[in-house]
């Protein structure tokens, strides 16, 4: 597999929006579930969101729940993450990447509410940059 490129990331103030996107250059993404996951230094790497097919089983992190929305265009092979009310501590590098588990037991896992490893994940693109400030 190859890897996987993000793109949106930006400076934006404390309530304005963002939206990043995901594509797979040589990957057909539609086969795939693919996670949302950021990190900023000194940190572990958390998982945000993860979407699976386009039904209602995607996973969002409690920090993140009810503001941002994960969706997936697969006629442009490319993954979205819509952040609105966005705020300083969403400040962070965000990366997307390829869940190596069965999309159906990542769809399970996902109503199940259970935290995103990044064990699971592979083909890490190279992150695109969120910074939240007044």
């Amino acid at each position: 597999q190859g890897q996987l490129v993000e793109s949106g990331g930006g400076l934006v103030q404390p309530g304005e929006s963002l939206r990043l996107s995901c594509t797979g250059p040589g990957i057909l993404l539609e086969h795939y579930a693919v996670g949302w996951f950021r990190q900023v230094p000194g940190k572990e790497r958390e998982g945000v969101s993860c979407v699976v097919g386009d039904d209602d089983s995607a996973y969002y992190s409690d920090s993140v729940k009810g503001r941002f929305t994960v969706s997936r265009d697969n006629s442009k092979n490319t993954v979205y993450l819509q952040m609105n009310s966005l705020k300083p501590e969403d400040t962070a590098v965000y990366y997307c990447a390829i869940d190596r588990l069965p999309m159906g037991l990542r769809r399970a896992k996902n109503r199940l509410g259970e935290d995103l490893s990044t064990e699971d994940f592979n083909s890490w693109g190279q992150g695109t940059q969120v910074t939240v400030s007044s």
